[in-house]
């Protein structure tokens, strides 16, 4: 059996039993996010696409959804990148290499890479975002070949908050991507763009038939990034977005996820602009 079958065969007896996995490393990135390096149980691929995310539990406690930040390329271990935002998390961020922890899935839909292939990509990571694109960016920097031009712009409230410092350099240096990042507020040391992200776009050179933009960031970025896209005229069925929703079950049973009568952690979390059709306004104010 490949990896993929052994992991469904794991799961087939209840989605809802966490397989072990071992943290084979743990590092804090910033005073509020913590990178972890995950190794399954048997030490199987998770056999995940880009964009999709895994339930994390921590055995008698609590579970909860967690974006996936390394590509499927990356074999024989995963990364998430969790923030503190609250009692789980913190527990979560205590935890160090070596402890044992729950997962479930891979869940939802990813990007559509298959869509993708041979389009030029402009990517548009806000803070957090930059997570679950992370997988996007290196399957993209395993696959090259296989894309056309790609731009990145990433934005971030102050430079201390930037993550993956040393991956981004090396995206900045790689002389076939454009790579350009911007902060709110900056300190006297930084020597970059200073702005909000959307200040960025109208910079982008794009053929639109032949683009494919991706979005990802808090929910206030999604309304005025978006708007710049259609301004460049990529179609809306072109521009791919994140739903974040609390997710309790990653199965489409619980509700929590819902949005007018859809399950975000099984139509999504990832979608196309076209897609969300009549509650756009629901997902700009609340959904992403």
């Amino acid at each position: 059996m490949i990896d993929r079958e052994i992991l469904l065969e794991k799961m087939k007896t209840s989605p809802y039993k966490p397989m072990k996995a071992k943290i084979i490393k743990a590092q804090m990135l910033t005073d509020k996010e913590k990178f972890f390096r995950i190794e399954l149980e048997g030490k199987i691929n998770l056999s995940h696409q880009p964009g999709q995310f895994v339930m994390v539990s921590i055995f008698g406690y609590e579970e909860a959804p967690i974006s996936i930040s390394s590509s499927p390329t990356d074999k024989g271990y995963f990364d998430l990148t969790v923030r503190n935002v609250g009692v789980f998390t913190d527990k979560l961020h205590q935890l160090k290499e070596g402890d044992t922890v729950g997962i479930r899935g891979p869940f939802g839909k990813g990007f559509p890479i298959d869509n993708m292939f041979g389009y030029d990509l402009v990517i548009v990571a806000g803070g957090l975002g930059i997570v679950p694109l992370r997988s996007l960016i290196r399957y993209i920097m395993a696959n090259r070949n296989d894309f056309g031009n790609v731009q990145m712009l990433l934005g971030c409230k102050t430079p201390k908050e930037l993550l993956f410092k040393e991956e981004t350099k090396e995206w900045m240096r790689r002389a076939e991507i454009k790579f350009n990042c911007t902060v709110d507020r900056a300190n006297p040391d930084w020597k970059g763009n200073v702005g909000l992200i959307t200040t960025l776009i109208p910079g982008i050179d794009i053929n639109p038939s032949r683009t494919y933009a991706v979005v990802v960031g808090p929910p206030i970025m999604y309304k005025f990034v978006i708007v710049k896209l259609l301004e460049k005229n990529i179609p809306d069925h072109q521009i791919i977005v994140s739903l974040e929703r609390r997710m309790r079950c990653g199965l489409g049973k619980c509700g929590h996820c819902q949005i007018e009568g859809m399950y975000v952690c099984q139509s999504g979390p990832v979608f196309n602009y076209a897609q969300l059709g009549n509650f756009k306004g629901e997902c700009h104010e609340k959904a992403i």
